[in-house]
């Protein structure tokens, strides 16, 4: 019935929390919110910010460009920047290149600034050189250039004129190497004033040659001294034989079919024929033996000079000799016999003369080392009685022929 103490202050309290919040929903309607005041400035905030921003890339892009200013400038004049020797040019790649070689192009170059050199402009001029096939020429700081040759693969001899020198498989001629030797044979056939343009075709036919004597695993080009490519219709090859140098006509295709009948052959060829100089093998059902002395064109006798640099360069002797016919010969053909695969031979005759028994005079003029004449074993002796090259013939008709080529009746 009577309250406690307790009680009667929890009641007060509950009524002035009552009384709080009738307070606070009034306020916003009783009383007014007081504003700050805020002190604005001339421009936005984010143009201020923008143009901070803007003011700053400026000035840094000014303090470089000033920077860069000094260092170019520096650079330009700066003694360290200049090639002071030889020594500051680096080179790689040369075999057959010499340093002196790069030098004629470099050479200019010596003290002046490196970064004043036009690389491409040396690049092009070095390649100018027959023995670069390619080159590049790099800077690097503060005064150094570095060169990288690449050189041409020679892959024959050739003899221009009074020379002989080493051409790769584009044609280009380059100097005979002296730190190398080579086993290549010599092409002939070509002359010092025709155009790259002219000797680029004939390498190809040279290439294609080779390239089929050697797919078989043989290594036939290797038996070769000297290739004639003055008829891309007649390509002829003379052969390094110990027993003589043979003559070969391979025409202008199967250049590896023809050369292995030639092998084959070979050796009943020289026991059926006293003198075997040249065959012809461009036909398909004959063959020719002995057609011409000597097929190559007389080529520019070679100085003593040039012909010991060849050999030191790998040129074998048999191609430095120059063949100089001294009788004509006229084939004569052996009828074959009627059959599909027959194969015909005709042999090269030579013409029977009247002479007397007198030997004959010596040339006055007298042969180089390096020249040969080469004559006939035995002249016609007279009328009555028939030549060395009538009896040589009539000999080897006589002898067995060869199992795989069969022999006709003669043709008078």
């Amino acid at each position: 019935m009577y309250s406690t103490p307790g009680e009667s202050a929890r009641e007060e309290l509950d009524d002035a929390r009552l009384l709080d919040l009738d307070a606070e929903k009034e306020s916003p309607f009783l009383r007014a919110q007081k504003r700050v005041p805020a002190r604005r400035g001339p421009l936005p905030k984010k143009t201020a910010a923008r143009l901070f921003w803007a003011i700053a890339v400026i000035a840094v892009a000014a303090f470089a460009a000033i920077g860069a200013a000094a260092v170019y400038h520096y650079g330009e004049h700066s003694w360290r920047f200049r090639l002071q020797s030889s020594d500051d040019i680096e080179m790689a790649g040369l075999t057959n290149v010499t340093r002196a070689q790069i030098m004629e192009v470099m050479g200019g170059d010596i003290g002046r600034n490196v970064f004043y050199i036009s690389l491409d402009q040396r690049q092009k001029q070095l390649e100018q050189i027959p023995w670069v096939e390619s080159a590049s020429v790099m800077r690097f700081a503060p005064n150094r250039l570095k060169i990288q040759i690449q050189e041409r693969t020679p892959v024959a001899f050739a003899q221009v004129g009074s020379k002989i020198q080493l051409i790769d498989s584009s044609g280009v001629l380059m100097d005979l190497a002296t730190k190398k030797k080579y086993s290549f044979p010599v092409i002939v056939g070509m002359n010092s004033g025709e155009p790259l343009s002219t000797r680029t075709p004939r390498m190809r036919i040279y290439n294609e040659l080779v390239g089929q004597l050697d797919s078989g695993g043989a290594h036939y080009s290797q038996d070769l001294s000297e290739v004639d490519l003055s008829d891309p219709e007649d390509v002829k090859v003379t052969t390094n034989d110990p027993d003589g140098e043979v003559l070969v006509h391979l025409g202008s295709a199967n250049y590896l079919d023809r050369f292995k009948v030639y092998v084959a052959h070979l050796r009943e060829w020289r026991q059926q024929f006293a003198k075997l100089e040249s065959v012809d093998l461009r036909y398909d059902r004959q063959i020719v033996v002995n057609p011409d002395l000597r097929g190559t064109a007389k080529q520019p006798a070679l100085s003593a000079k040039a012909a010991k640099a060849a050999i030191a360069a790998g040129v074998k002797p048999a191609s430095l000799v120059t063949k100089i016919a001294v009788a004509h010969t006229s084939p004569t053909t052996l009828a074959p016999k009627a059959h599909k695969d027959q194969i015909s031979i005709a042999v090269g005759k030579t013409q029977a003369t009247t002479a007397s028994k007198v030997p004959p005079k010596k040339d006055s003029q007298k042969l180089s080392r390096w020249h040969k004449r080469w004559t006939p074993k035995k002249q016609a002796t007279a009328t009555h009685q028939p030549a060395a090259g009538a009896k040589a013939q009539i000999a080897s008709s006589s002898q067995k022929p060869s199992p795989s080529i069969k022999k006709g009746p003669q043709s008078q």
